[in-house]
């Protein structure tokens, strides 16, 4: 009724406010450069530099970054965890009621949906990801599983819904950010509610102090600052699964939503860089190109190089991963003769998935796995 008045009164509704103030999924028009909204992004959230691909754990303070509203303020001695829903018997712990609970370390490698985005052509507007949005950390924590089955799902029970404690507005609707997952991934036995990062506690910005873990997802499936989960008796219809996170390719295409990371392989960047546009410069003669690479659709099998820009490809010598769910090591010599190249590098799965060499746009700039392109100057 008071937003009827409103309307009536010609004073905008909130809805209205809210929709005026957050802006629609925009594409950039053809050699617009990065604007104020992305910069701001960009300067909240980080990547991984990626000179730290030689670390196969990455240091906390270099692993990738992205918050979608605040990071928010909580007090670990207030902070509760409810699980309810279509449940027989819900729960609510405490931090030291998990501190009771058995525990496990997993090695997870962690990329962002978005990764890759800036690289497309036109460019969708949003965080403004090259291919640094990445880590690998060993989380630690209590197994989601053994704690859904003690509430005890419901025989219907379809999906599991992950509500953070980060709130926010997103395209004009205010929301918790939530996600939700098919019960079955949700009772695999590597989902991990995790407290730890690298040994120590979660650093704020990586969801302190409890945050979901579901190796071989892109990050968005990650909820950080894990408050609640909530067991469903049909599909989760919420935002970040309904309208964001879907590989479209036009507006009025309902899309694929993003699941699985695909394939992808980085090069350890050769040599020393220009501080503008990061191009490598080398001497002559034989080099080491190191580098890491992951999927989460199987174990990765083969990794190739080339140093002119694909005409023709290298295997490189691939190192299984110290944890399923970490990456692999890959290394490939390369005789460097004076010149300007551009090395590349696709990783492919023991599903069948190939890193292609060039884009698949779409609208969200999703799953965007193209191979890296480093440019490098030798002599």
């Amino acid at each position: 009724m008071v937003e009827q008045a409103q309307h009536e009164s010609g004073v905008p509704s909130r809805a209205d406010a809210l929709t005026a103030i957050s802006q629609p999924a925009r594409i950039a028009d053809a050699g617009t450069g990065i604007g104020l909204d992305e910069l701001r992004l960009a300067a909240r959230n980080h990547g991984m530099p990626l000179e730290a691909l030689r670390y196969e754990v990455t240091p906390a303070g270099l692993h990738y970054v992205l918050v979608h509203y605040d990071i928010p303020a909580i007090n670990a001695a207030d902070w509760s965890l409810r699980v309810d829903g279509a449940v027989r018997r819900p729960i609510t712990l405490g931090i030291d009621d998990l501190d009771h609970r058995a525990r496990r370390t997993l090695r997870v490698t962690l990329e962002c949906a978005g990764n890759g985005r800036a690289k497309l052509l036109p460019r969708p507007v949003s965080q403004p990801w090259l291919d640094e949005a990445v880590g690998t950390a060993d989380w630690a924590g209590v197994p989601l599983a053994p704690l859904l089955r003690d509430a005890e799902p419901l025989p219907e029970a379809v999906d599991v819904v992950f509500t953070g404690a980060d709130h926010g507005v997103e395209r004009g609707v205010e929301q918790d950010y939530q996600r939700g997952l098919p019960i079955a991934e949700a009772l695999r036995d590597e989902a991990l509610l995790a407290d730890r990062m690298n040994g120590a506690p979660l650093p704020p910005q990586h969801g302190y102090p409890l945050r979901l873990i579901i190796p071989g997802w892109y990050g968005m499936a990650h909820v950080k600052w894990l408050r609640r989960i909530t067991v469903l008796t049909r599909p989760f219809d919420g935002f970040q699964n309904a309208v964001a996170y879907r590989v479209k390719r036009s507006a009025a295409d309902p899309g694929e939503p993003v699941r699985r990371i695909r394939p992808r392989a980085l090069i350890v960047p050769p040599g020393f860089p220009d501080f503008m546009s990061r191009t490598r410069f080398v001497p002559p003669g034989e080099h080491l190109i190191e580098g890491r690479a992951w999927s989460g659709t199987g174990p990765v099998v083969r990794v190739e190089f080339s140093a002119d820009s694909g005409a023709s490809w290298q295997v490189a010598e691939l190192s299984r991963p110290a944890e399923p769910w970490g990456w692999s090591s890959f290394r490939v010599r390369w005789l460097a003769t004076p010149g300007r190249y551009e090395l590349l590098v696709r990783a492919a799965d023991d599903a069948g998935h190939v890193q292609p060499v060039h884009e698949r746009w779409n609208t969200q700039g999703m799953a965007n796995n193209m191979a890296q392109r480093v440019p490098v100057v030798v002599g």
